[in-house]
């Protein structure tokens, strides 16, 4: 099963780690250190122009990658629960 998360962008079940509310969970400096690093290893990928909403930590042909998605953490969690 895939997830889509924005602008026909579709991430693997089976490979989500997890799926970040951006508000709540960039409060945290550890966060931020996390999505900041991970930038600068080249993993950040940006789905849409809006001001991303959630983010989605996962792993595809064993490179982690973060997806910022314009979707919300609970509307991606709703389509997840829809596809079981």
């Amino acid at each position: 099963m895939y997830l889509h998360v924005g602008n026909n962008k579709n991430i693997r079940i089976k490979e989500i780690i997890g799926i970040f509310d951006t508000d709540n969970a960039t409060v945290s400096t550890v966060t931020r250190r996390y999505l900041s690093e991970a930038e600068k290893r080249g993993e950040i990928e940006v789905v849409g122009y809006e001001i991303p909403k959630s983010f989605i930590v996962y792993i595809h042909k064993g490179k982690r990658t973060v997806c910022l998605s314009p979707l919300s953490s609970s509307s991606l969690l709703g389509r997840i629960s829809h596809n079981r």
